[in-house]
């Protein structure tokens, strides 16, 4: 063991104190040499792995460190079982260092537990980022998260089909676009939603990952489970197979809560589940839309929906009228609205040509202009405060 631990503290008490575990002699020196240059940390080295798990709070010893950076590189299998093993019995922000860029080895290694993951070569703004976010654990103590401020939007089919998910998908994107706000789509549509495929992502996470690390999740992990869109709007996707995860309402809420720190908008896909209406987090949306065809199955189950779960005016309801078509809706929009006893209040033009060419080259419809695009854009303006765009005028005119 090195101990390059000092009294004085340069930053007022804002020093970092990190144990680093690397069995390499040069890997150590390596990442030594950034810690110091960042001038945020106080590190004390151990040369060698802990023989047993059992052995590595004495070898630690009482002092209770900010931080734990494990090198995986002389044994990524015991290394990770490090990991695990102080994730799950201290506070301690783990870290990891490695030169392998091995998908598999970031998802088990967040798994385990690690909060940061430093690779080859070390990125100077990368570390610093990385110990101030364990600074901000260390100030607010095991559990501790910033208020929730972002609205959440969620979106709920009336049935099957009703085509909940190109709402939803859209609408996130016109937020951005349109709207020129942070915001994020989650996928809640479990087991297998199909937001990442309308808008043509491959992913390499899942809601599936961020549910099942809920007990430890925060504004650095969620944001590494997220696949950025060409639009700019950063997509959490549902599982590509079959998750094996329990979707708990307490598991969604952390993640939530998270979420809701670092974006203005979080928009979830919810798909026809109708359990999660009864869940608390639900209840505290800023606006639920129920997305829905005119037709008997789906006036049914909306009314349903309605008189269990909006009774009390929250969420706020808007009720969005999908691939509508005035001339041959079968029952008219007043008799909609008094089977509903609530008011339609969007109203999407049936585009069957854009649809499936957004379905078939997962291009959003927002981007275009089309008559789904401007009630969609309208629908993101209004969510974030925007007047109406102003009609464009027809034909031309001399007179300016």
């Amino acid at each position: 063991m090195t101990d390059n631990t000092h009294d004085s503290d340069p930053l007022g008490g804002n020093v970092l104190s990190i144990a680093l575990i690397c069995p390499s002699e040069q890997r150590r020196r390596t990442i030594v040499s950034a810690l110091n240059s960042s001038h945020a940390a106080i590190v004390r080295e151990y040369s060698s792995y802990p023989p047993t798990l059992k052995e590595m709070p004495r070898m630690l010893g009482e002092k209770a460190f900010d931080a734990v950076i494990i090198d995986l590189e002389s044994d990524v299998e015991y290394a990770l079982e490090l990991v695990e093993f102080v994730a799950s019995t201290t506070s301690t922000t783990v870290m990891v260092y490695t030169s392998r860029l091995d998908p598999n080895v970031m998802v088990r290694s967040m798994r385990s537990g690690a909060r940061e993951f430093l690779s080859d070569p070390i990125d100077a703004t990368a570390l610093s980022d990385a110990l101030t976010r364990a600074g901000s654990r260390r100030t607010g103590g095991k559990g501790a998260a910033k208020k929730a401020g972002g609205k959440l939007l969620v979106f709920l089919g009336g049935k099957g089909g009703s085509g909940v998910t190109t709402v939803a998908c859209n609408f996130a994107v016109a937020l951005v676009q349109e709207c020129q706000q942070s915001a994020v789509l989650i996928d809640l549509d479990l087991p297998l939603g199909d937001a990442a495929l309308s808008l043509g992502l491959t992913t390499q996470f899942s809601t599936g990952d961020a549910l099942q690390n809920a007990d430890r999740i925060d504004s650095n992990f969620f944001n590494k489970l997220l696949t950025k869109h060409s639009s700019g709007l950063p997509v959490l996707a549902a599982p590509g197979r079959f998750p094996h995860v329990q979707a708990s309402n307490d598991a969604i809420e952390k993640m939530l809560n998270v979420a809701r720190q670092d974006f203005s908008y979080v928009v979830i896909d919810a798909g026809s589940r109708f359990d999660l209406t009864d869940a608390a987090w639900f209840e505290q949306a800023d606006t639920a839309y129920l997305v829905m065809q005119a037709g008997i199955p789906e006036l049914r189950n909306s009314h349903r929906l309605i008189s269990e779960f909006f009774k009390s005016g929250t969420p706020k309801l808007e009720i969005v009228l999908n691939r509508y078509v005035k001339s041959s809706m079968g029952v008219d929009e007043e008799h909609i609205e008094k089977a509903l006893t609530k008011p339609i209040a969007w109203k999407i033009p049936s585009d069957y040509f854009n649809v499936r060419r957004m379905q078939n080259e997962a291009t959003p419809l927002t981007l275009d202009d089309s008559s789904i695009a401007r009630v969609l854009q309208e629908m993101a303006r209004a969510a974030c405060g925007m007047p109406p765009k102003p009609e464009k005028r027809k034909g031309f005119s001399l007179f300016k």
